[in-house]
């Protein structure tokens, strides 16, 4: 009997645990817990979190991935079986003969095919369509100048870069650890996939808890970089701004981008789709699709998956311990490169100051990185709202972090 029950065991998910599946748990444990209790980015943290647990235990029928010597997981496995058939001769000459294989047999697990939508780079730019349906570019064509604080908030993902080098990183594994002072976490992803995507689980993982403790890491850095009399400095009502304007604003900024970096079309043209259907408000269902139901899919998705890749192998590694601290200098350095400009933009031009509270706010995380700024500044001035000023710099912030990437994809990703 006992050799019995022992025999059952062996054949049970039990005897497959190990002390690191255990570990994994913890860390899954701890994600929920800032993603339920503290509400830190649920949306995102909870899907994460649940894919890692899922990538800790002994599954069957959810992920076949193994690791390859390089670190990558390679997951979907296709067993290709039958005659190679013959089209025919080549139709021109010098041209190879047209074949097709005959598939009998696909096999994998549920997320072997799941996780394609980042293989195949199609979660990110899908996301960016939402986002894009999500967002108002009025403030930034409203106040033009806030264009230069998104981009100086790109200040962390090139100093972490060089400084990610220096700990042993290469060049494509350092970008992608830099990308996380962006604040952006379908940027991240999308960067990451494409040239380190050894690194997608740590990197998405710290992307997404920054973006999510966005409240208790920025304003430190805000106070220690301004005074109180910055603090309080109110800023001029934003101009109404046409639908028109923002129309154009999506088309002339979208081809802009794409001429300068085509690497990042993908990512541009999809948020810029998205803010058109927005701005035309004659595609009310597709605004309402792109809003609601195909970006709360995705990120179902995207989050699962990423969280799939936390296998305890490849995560618990001294390497994710340092991407998470370079990714809190990358985070760090971005929100002071966005103040310090906009101190700056004050020394240039005295009579229109700008609060440099939403210096900080050129990050990518909407609205969140605006509504700090807004609620650290009714600290100083209950009557000062900075909520619409700041969204400026916030929105900038996304399209500085995706021509970042298309950046780093163009120099390091062929």
């Amino acid at each position: 009997m006992f050799q019995g029950l022992l025999d059952f065991f062996t054949t049970t998910g039990f005897a497959l645990l190990t002390w690191k599946m255990l570990v994994m748990w913890a860390i899954a444990g701890v994600l929920l817990y800032l993603a339920v209790a503290k509400g830190f980015e649920p949306l995102l943290l909870v899907p994460i979190a649940f894919g890692a647990l899922v990538a800790n235990l002994p599954t069957r029928g959810v992920i076949t991935a193994e690791m390859q010597p390089n670190g990558v997981y390679e997951s979907a496995t296709f067993k290709i079986e039958g005659e190679v058939l013959d089209h025919g001769a080549p139709a021109a000459p010098g041209a190879a003969a047209t074949q097709a294989v005959k598939v009998t047999r696909v096999e994998g697990g549920l997320y072997d095919f799941i996780s394609q939508g980042i293989k195949l780079e199609l979660f990110p730019p899908l996301i960016f369509l939402g986002v894009g349906a999500l967002t108002d570019f009025g403030p930034l064509i409203a106040m033009p100048r806030t264009l230069f604080l998104g981009a100086a908030a790109q200040l962390g993902l090139f100093v972490t870069f060089m400084g990610a080098g220096f700990l042993g990183f290469t060049s494509k594994q350092a970008a992608s650890i830099g990308i996380i002072g962006g604040a952006d976490g379908p940027t991240a992803i999308f960067l990451t996939n494409k040239l380190a995507p050894e690194l997608l689980g740590a990197v998405a993982v710290a992307a997404y808890s920054y973006m999510s403790l966005v409240p208790l890491i920025q304003p430190p850095i805000m106070r220690l970089l301004t005074t109180a009399k910055e603090r309080r400095i109110r800023m001029k009502s934003l101009r109404p701004v046409s639908k028109l304007e923002k129309m154009l604003f999506a088309l002339v900024v979208m081809i802009i981008c794409i001429l300068l970096v085509p690497d990042a079309s993908a990512l541009i043209a999809m948020l810029m789709l998205g803010n058109f259907l927005r701005e035309c408000a004659v595609t009310e269902r597709l605004v309402k699709a792109a809003q609601n139901e195909i970006i709360n899919v995705l990120t179902i998705f995207l989050g699962t998956s990423v969280g799939i890749t936390m296998a305890a192998e490849s995560f618990l590694a001294p390497e994710t311990l340092k991407i998470i601290v370079l990714g809190v200098i990358a985070f760090g350095c971005s929100t002071a490169g966005g103040v310090l400009v906009a101190k700056l933009m004050n020394v240039m031009s005295p009579r229109n100051p700008v609060n440099p509270l939403i210096g900080s706010a050129g990050v990518s995380a909407v609205p969140m990185a605006a509504r700090v700024s807004h609620v650290e500044g009714q600290k100083y001035d209950k009557d000062n709202y900075l909520l619409m000023h700041a969204m400026g710099p916030n929105v900038a912030g996304v399209i500085g972090t995706a021509v970042a990437a298309g950046y780093f994809l163009s120099t390091l990703g062929h």
